[in-house]
């Protein structure tokens, strides 16, 4: 692991120097021009330990003859391959989960692809739907068809994050070039997918199912969906007001187990096919009319056993639902449904 004073070449990116001091993950390495350059700790790769840099090198005369020898043996260094597509600029961004088995518990490294043959200078920066401001993330330079992580994000993190984006100028610094337009693509991110093992899926950049979004696609940015106030209102009167047949239909058949159990799952991506311009308030809205149905549908059939699937994460959507069941619903048995079944994430209402 390197440490404060190690001299060090970064990893997936050009550049390096020495490390002046590290908050937590994240190494802040001093370049040859007095800069300080923030890099993760694990892209560092230590070239020269503190100790032996600071041992000076002993004093020896050299030669104008024995200098000119050994510039004469320098390796040169390897032409840069270039592959036959690579003009075409192809950018993928990517989420990779730390550990696929338990993603509640998981790190998320943020990943960008470049497969072209161009340098990108790039900025990768998120917000959240009620900020207007971003948060830069990383800055810097990706080479010619690299791999590289710009950011690693806690499982915690990923609440306060609805909205990424990447901006991009590319260009060749050995060669002349095709000059292409600079981008600038702005994505949403539906932050429940990085909790369902199911959303991540194989792709030929990566050795582990991953979610990935196309940032840049043969040289054509890629455009998020843009919607304005007026729209963004008026759809969600309409998914409220208005919900489809194919979506009353899936409510209607949730399955029932031997025990006559109707089972409701109110996960956002259940209940509708698409949450682009929806804010975490729309969508808990949404989730809450849902159960409200359910439960009007069923007042009179008493005994009846219901159980909403809701997730553990961070309890919002359970919490509403009991204060529904305390003041709107109130009067009915109230349990935890089956961990066996359900784990955490469930909870089981019997109609009195």
């Amino acid at each position: 692991m390197a440490k404060v004073g190690d001299t060090v070449r970064f990893l997936n990116s050009v550049g390096g120097g020495r490390i002046v001091r590290i908050d937590g993950n994240i190494a802040h390495v001093e370049d040859a021009d007095g800069f300080e350059v923030p890099a993760l700790l694990r892209e560092c790769v230590v070239v020269m330990e503190a100790s032996a840099a600071a041992a000076p090198a002993p004093a020896t005369a050299t030669t104008p003859k024995e200098k000119a020898n050994k510039e004469k043996t320098k390796e040169p260094e390897l032409p840069r391959v270039e592959t036959p597509d690579g003009d075409k600029i192809n950018v993928v961004m990517a989420f990779e989960a730390t550990d696929l088995k338990s993603l509640s518990n998981s790190e998320f490294d943020v990943v960008l692809v470049n497969d072209s043959n161009y340098f990108l200078n790039f900025t990768f920066a998120t917000r959240a739907e009620d900020e207007n401001k971003w948060t830069l993330r990383r800055a810097g330079t990706v080479e010619p068809n690299i791999v590289l992580t710009m950011c690693t994000l806690a499982s915690s993190e990923l609440n306060t994050i609805d909205r990424a984006m990447i901006q991009i100028i590319s260009y060749k610094d050995d060669k002349s070039y095709e000059c292409k337009a600079p981008v600038s693509v702005e994505t949403k991110i539906d932050n429940t997918k990085f909790f369902k093992l199911h959303c991540f899926k194989s792709n030929p950049y990566f050795d582990t199912p991953v979610i990935a979004v196309d940032i840049i696609k043969d040289d054509k940015a890629a455009v998020a969906m843009s919607i304005n106030a007026a729209e963004l209102q008026n759809a969600i009167r309409e998914k409220r007001d208005n919900v489809t047949s194919a979506q009353r239909k899936a409510a209607k058949s949730r399955r029932a187990s031997k025990n006559d159990i109707l089972e409701v799952d109110l996960h956002i991506t259940e209940l509708l096919d698409n949450t682009s311009g929806l804010s975490r308030a729309d969508m808990l809205n949404r989730q809450i009319d849902e159960f409200r149905r359910v439960m009007d549908e069923n007042l009179r059939n008493h005994g009846r056993k219901i159980v909403f699937i809701h997730g553990k994460g961070e309890g919002v959507l359970r919490q509403a639902l009991l204060k529904e069941l305390t003041h709107r619903y109130k009067g009915h048995d109230v349990s935890d449904a089956s961990f066996r079944e359900y784990g955490f994430g469930a909870t089981q209402v019997v109609i009195r």
